[in-house]
């Protein structure tokens, strides 16, 4: 079946940038507001990881389950059905007043959310493969701002309107967003019509049949692992070495926020031919300043240790997208299950390494997470290693 002519315009390539970074960040709002969450609705100090695991895993179990329909349902609906969703999880987070409803809707928000990753597949069938690599990147550039400032505009919402205004702020804004996709979003009716059981288990295949699925899985997991165990530490260091209250750790995460500018030129280097080189020099740029950060942290140098974070985060930025460049390229009938596969590997990789980043600087302190950050970097340049000599693909 043809599909309609449709021309990605640059103006709507910075609306779908706006629309995926809107979207993820309500997976990271409650992560800056889980004080005024718990004490609120009488969490219990031990369950106070719950407000925060329920939307992470809810997100997990959308990239399963929701992203592969993308290829065997019309895609403009499916996101149009997840962001309104989204909406009313948001609107009943706002309203909940005990803890049983606003874990529902915690869930239920990690779910929804996954519209960014339907669109950005979306968006791939409409563009030349030539430019794949800086589409990717300036929309990306878009999601990752969003995760970035996710949790400084959160904070600031609920020092002056309360933790509920968070949540009502961004249902509003979600709302809008809906009205936008539904006047420009494209009709894509994929060709095949494979049974929902099947298309979930065409996952494995897909990963067991593409060798540069599996390695770019690899790659980029390893290194988002890193990214995790980074800034799941970072607040805990600021505070325990320089001091720093909630408000000051807001500003050091803005230094993240500007790695996301090299997201488009990451996109604009793969399209050249330089896909290979931008990740070997991501993953060294990332091993190199973890290393780094110890010896800044050591020596109470914080302008030069948030230098670095906007350098990691740069580098982890590149590879992101050099990677996803990589796999939407391998199937264009099987993208949105391609995506499925790699996104829900990389995000337990994260998710890993935020459990792994609390654990060790309790345990060894920053050095610890300095010097196996770059440990792990070191690995993952041995696998890149393996990988090109067999041939992955860029």
């Amino acid at each position: 079946m043809s599909q309609p002519p449709f021309q990605l315009s640059s103006w709507l390539v910075v609306v779908f940038a706006a629309v995926c970074g809107m979207t993820v960040a309500n997976i990271y709002y409650a992560q800056a507001l889980i004080g005024p969450i718990t004490h609120d609705l009488k969490i219990p100090p031990a369950w106070a990881g719950t407000v925060v695991t329920l939307t992470q895993l809810g997100y997990g179990a959308g990239l399963f389950l929701i992203v592969p329909l993308a290829d065997r349902v019309e895609n403009r609906r499916l996101i149009l059905l997840t962001v309104t969703a989204l909406i009313l999880s948001l609107v009943g987070s706002s309203l909940s007043h005990a803890a049983a409803p606003f874990m529902l809707c915690a869930f239920a928000i990690g779910l929804c959310s996954v519209g960014s990753q339907i669109l950005l597949p979306l968006a791939m069938h409409f563009v030349a493969p030539e430019r794949r690599g800086q589409i990717i990147g300036n929309i990306m550039g878009g999601l990752l701002t969003g995760i970035m400032l996710a949790r400084p505009l959160a904070n600031a919402i609920a020092a002056a309107l309360g933790w509920r205004a968070v949540f009502g702020l961004s249902a509003g804004a979600m709302a809008l967003i809906g009205g936008i996709l539904w006047r420009v979003l494209p009709t894509y009716r994929p060709e095949g019509q494979i049974r929902y059981g099947d298309l979930l288990r065409s996952i494995g295949q897909l990963v067991v049949r593409h060798k540069t699925l599996r390695y770019r899985i690899l790659y980029h997991g390893i290194l988002f692992a890193v990214f995790n165990m980074f800034w799941t530490a970072v607040p805990l260091m600021l505070h325990d070495r320089f001091g720093l209250g909630q408000g000051k750790i807001a500003l050091f995460s803005l230094a993240g926020a500007g790695g996301a500018l090299a997201a488009p030129l990451a996109g604009r280097w793969a399209d050249r031919g330089h896909a290979r080189a931008a990740t070997r020099g991501a993953v060294l740029g990332v091993g190199l300043m973890s290393f780094c950060t110890g010896l800044t942290v050591d020596s109470g140098w914080l302008l030069l240790t948030a230098m670095l974070a906007l350098l990691l985060d740069a580098g982890v930025q590149t590879n992101q997208i050099v990677s996803q460049r990589a796999v939407y390229n391998l199937d264009n009938a099987a993208r949105g299950r391609l995506n499925a596969a790699y996104m829900t590997a990389v995000f337990m990789a994260g998710a890993a390494g935020s459990l792994g980043g609390a654990a060790l600087y309790s345990h060894l302190g920053w050095q610890g997470v300095s010097r196996v950050s770059a440990l792990l970097c070191g690995i993952d340049l041995v696998v890149l290693f393996i990988g090109f000599r067999r041939g992955v693909r860029d």
